[in-house]
């Protein structure tokens, strides 16, 4: 049996570009339960408050939220717990290394299919302060007035 190409983007987490300066960005993959899959390909999930930790040598995705699965019976699992990443000894080590220095920790950013399996991009995240949102906010109105200008002047003519 062949597997499905790439497939878009699951879900997204908009909120971390917002709240944290991301950098060192991975991709993993997620271990997860026959009705889970079927539940995140749905895109009944939710990844806005979840982090990334690192226990006994494995990194794991807490607060990850997948939501039951409608036709699921006895199978169904916690909607909240926590899921095992799949990374490589390196990337872990790195991740752990990251979290245990202060202000650092790691969130996810996309979820997605890849062949059929399940695929988190995760990044090392330090918080921003309140003036670096402000100047999110800032650099997000000026361009959405620049496209809006843009967009104005092409119908005209």
């Amino acid at each position: 049996m062949s597997r499905k190409k790439d497939s878009a983007t699951l879900l997204e987490n908009r909120k971390a570009h917002f709240l944290y300066f991301l950098s060192d960005f991975m991709v993993a993959g997620l271990v997860l339960t026959g009705t889970e899959i079927k539940s995140l390909r749905g895109r009944n999930a939710g990844i806005n408050e979840a982090y990334v930790y690192v226990k006994n040598g494995e990194a794991f995705i807490a607060n990850m939220h997948i939501a039951p699965y409608k036709e699921g019976t006895i199978y169904n699992v916690d909607h909240l717990r926590d899921r095992k990443l799949l990374l490589n000894k390196r990337e872990i080590k790195k991740i752990d290394e990251a979290l245990r220095l202060k202000g650092f920790t790691c969130v996810p950013t996309k979820c997605f299919l890849s062949h059929g399996y399940a695929k988190l991009e995760i990044a090392l995240a330090k918080g921003k302060q309140l003036h670096d949102k402000r100047e999110s906010i800032k650099e997000r109105d000026v361009e959405r007035k620049l496209n809006k200008v843009r967009h104005s002047g092409e119908s005209e003519d």
